[in-house]
C-alpha cells in the first residue's frame, strides 16, 4: 500500500538519505510540541528516560504533534520494552531503546516494536490507526513494521564491543549515540566530554558500522555546530538540544540583556523561538 505522507512517513525520508533534525522535549507540556512543531522541526522526541515525560504525558503529545507536523519519537525507560510497545500503539514513528548492551537486548527490543514473523509485538494499535487515519486492520499491518522504526542506543562500553552484533538483528533500523555516556565509556568514566575529538572519532566509526549494516544512524548534540557536523558525518537524523536547555539558556541570555549596562551592544538575548 502507499505510504501515508506527512509525520507518519519518517521511515521512508530516513531511508532515502533525508537529513532530520528532531527537537527533544523532556518536559510534558503539551504546548512544547506545538511551538517545536509550528517552528518546523520535522520531528519531536519526547524523553521518559531522563526527562519528565511518562506514558499519559507521551500518549497526549503525540497527537499534538502530529497535528503541528512533526513525527513523534519516544525513548523509553532502560529496558521497560513493554512501553515501547505501548507508545508505537499511541502512534509513535520511531522507538529510541536506551543502555542496548548487546544481541539478545536488541532482540528483546524489537520484539516489542515489530509484528511477527520479525517480532511479538501484540495487536492494540487503535490510537496509532486513527492518527493514521487507517481503518483497515490488514492495512495497518502491511505497512506498520516498516513504517515503526527501532533505534537501539549505542552508549556504553557493552554496546561499543557488541556492535557489530547489534547491528546484525534482525528488525534493528538504526543505532542513537548518546554522546555523553559515549564519553563516560571511552574514559571509563574520567571526564563527560560529548563533543571533543575523540568522541567525535568514534561517533564516526559507529556510524560507518551502521552504514554497512544497512541500519540507519541518529545523533543527540547540544546544539547548531554540532547538529550540522553531524549530518555532514551523514547522520541522518539529528537531535538538537531540549526544551529544558533552550529554556534555560533563552532566560539567562535575555536576563543578562535585561541587565547590561546601558549602551553595552555585547549582550543580546537569544532568540526566544525553537
Amino acid at each position: 500500500m502507499t505510504a501515508v505522507a506527512g509525520p507518519f512517513d519518517l521511515a521512508h525520508r530516513l531511508r532515502a538519505g533525508e537529513k532530520v533534525a528532531t527537537a527533544w522535549s523532556a518536559l510534558p507540556d503539551p504546548r512544547i510540541p506545538l511551538a517545536f512543531g509550528r517552528a518546523g522541526f520535522q520531528a519531536i522526541t519526547f524523553d521518559m528516560q531522563h526527562g519528565l515525560h511518562d506514558f499519559a504525558s507521551v500518549a497526549a503529545a503525540i497527537p499534538v504533534a502530529v497535528a503541528a507536523g512533526a513525527a513523534p519519537i519516544v525513548r523509553v525507560p532502560v529496558g521497560d520494552f513493554a512501553v515501547a510497545s505501548r507508545v508505537v500503539d499511541a502512534g509513535a514513528v520511531a522507538v529510541i531503546a536506551p543502555m542496548i548492551d548487546g544481541a539478545e537486548t536488541a532482540r528483546r527490543f524489537v520484539a516489542h516494536v515489530k509484528y511477527a514473523p520479525v517480532g511479538e509485538r501484540s495487536w492494540g494499535p487503535t490510537s496509532a490507526m486513527w492518527l493514521n487515519d487507517i481503518a483497515s486492520g490488514a492495512d495497518w499491518l502491511a505497512r506498520a513494521n516498516g513504517a515503526t522504526l527501532a533505534f537501539a542506543m549505542i552508549e556504553s562500553r557493552a554496546s561499543i564491543d557488541a556492535l557489530d552484533e547489534i547491528l546484525a538483528v534482525e528488525g534493528l533500523d538504526g543505532v542513537f549515540i548518546g554522546p555523553s555516556d559515549l564519553s563516560l565509556a571511552l574514559s571509563n568514566g574520567a571526564r563527560l566530554a560529548p563533543f571533543v575529538e575523540e568522541t567525535w572519532s568514534e561517533v564516526g566509526r559507529i556510524v560507518a558500522a551502521a552504514h554497512r549494516a544497512g541500519r540507519l544512524a541518529g545523533l543527540y548534540t547540544a546544539g547548531a555546530a554540532e547538529a550540522r557536523r553531524a549530518f555532514a558525518a551523514g547522520i541522518e537524523l539529528v537531535a538538537v538540544g531540549s526544551d529544558a536547555g533552550l529554556l534555560r539558556a533563552s532566560a539567562t541570555s535575555l536576563l543578562a540583556a535585561v541587565n547590561a549596562p546601558a549602551g553595552d551592544e555585547g549582550a543580546k538575548p537569544a532568540s526566544s523561538g525553537y
